[in-house]
């Protein structure tokens, strides 16, 4: 704020910022709201949508029975390894303990003992072929899991086709909803930047310029924050380009606007001093004499130094001496800050 203001007009200032910044808020959440609830107007696809019916079905299905299958042969291969295991440590406990017989029988030599021989070593015969038919059955099982891995592959291989083709068609409808939302967004928001760019331009500067800033603020909220982040990006063309586009649009009107001012000043300085004093707003010279600017060409000029009575870059008078008073002061104060005695030629507001 310019130090030409009285400290009653910062505080009203600062309280219509205020204002201002509370108005967008509450314009953002209701804009917001309703930007949240335009997905609503489309519908919610899904996979099952766009697949080809009813040869998914029964591909799901068949594999449903497959998995059942490949599931109880998972379970008999793993009961008859247990029972192979089994067949296993019984063969090889028989058989030690038919070697140990057999060490003492050959010590003993009792002929008494040749019927036992017999029947020892057909009980040992006898564990050998279940443990032959454990074995073998173990491979068989192996064999089936192998041929129900393989039709399951073959279920599954043929249902992932069906669903390539599904998530395709998936996707363009998901892509079709995404730019009918974005169209959607747009037809918000572009009005809002149209009446946003007039308010600026118009009425900036009106009694109720509180609630035009509050207006502007949402409006760029709704498009930068809203609208831009939903934009489709087909591989990222869309964004740079939509850049490089308002980048142009914007570019090319602040160099039509600094030249346009460039060549307004031009002209200014080449009026006389008191006609250019007059025609410069209080505030506006106040404002950059307090940043050590002169108020006519905006150039840097050190005004603390007593010798500089006027711009040494346009021409123009900074301090002049009061007619009353003889004090210096300040070339665009309405009063002497000596005397208080009233400027002949105070710039008009």
């Amino acid at each position: 704020m310019s130090k030409g203001l009285r400290l009653s007009e910062k505080w009203f200032n600062r309280g219509l910022w205020t204002i201002a910044i509370v108005f967008a808020s509450f314009l953002i959440g209701l804009g917001g709201t309703i930007i949240g609830d335009l997905p609503q107007v489309t519908r919610d696809y899904s996979l099952d949508d766009f697949i080809q019916q009813p040869a998914a079905g029964e591909l799901r299905d068949a594999l449903k029975l497959a998995q059942q299958s490949r599931s109880d042969l998972n379970e008999q291969a793993h009961q008859a390894q247990i029972r192979l295991d089994t067949a296993n440590n019984d063969y090889n406990t028989a058989y030690a303990s038919f070697n140990n017989w057999l060490a003492t029988r050959s010590a003993t030599e009792q002929a008494s003992q040749d019927e036992a021989l017999i029947q020892r070593t057909q009980a040992l015969d006898s564990l050998k072929q279940q443990q032959r038919q454990r074995l073998a059955e173990v491979d068989a099982l192996s064999q089936q899991q192998d041929q129900a891995a393989q039709a399951q592959q073959a279920l599954q291989d043929k249902l992932a086709v069906l669903e390539q083709a599904a998530q395709e068609k998936l996707d363009q409808q998901w892509h079709h909803q995404e730019i009918q939302v974005f169209l959607y967004r747009l037809m918000l928001t572009l009005p809002l930047l149209v009446i946003a760019a007039w308010l600026f331009a118009k009425k900036r500067k009106t009694a109720y310029w509180p609630f035009v800033w509050g207006f502007i603020l949402f409006a760029l909220f709704a498009f930068f924050v809203e609208l831009v982040p939903y934009l489709p990006s087909y591989g990222g063309y869309v964004r740079y380009l939509v850049g490089i586009v308002l980048t142009v649009v914007i570019g090319r009107q602040a160099i039509i606007a600094l030249n346009a001012y460039l060549e307004k000043q031009k002209l200014a300085e080449q009026l006389p001093d008191a006609q250019r004093r007059v025609e410069l707003s209080y505030d506006i010279a106040l404002a950059r004499l307090a940043k050590q600017l002169c108020p006519g060409c905006e150039r840097q000029v050190d005004l603390k130094d007593a010798s500089i009575d006027f711009c040494p870059h346009c021409g123009i008078g900074l301090h002049d001496h009061c007619t009353q008073c003889q004090a210096r002061k300040s070339a665009f104060a309405k009063f002497c800050h000596r005397c208080g005695c009233a400027a002949p030629q105070a710039s008009a507001s």
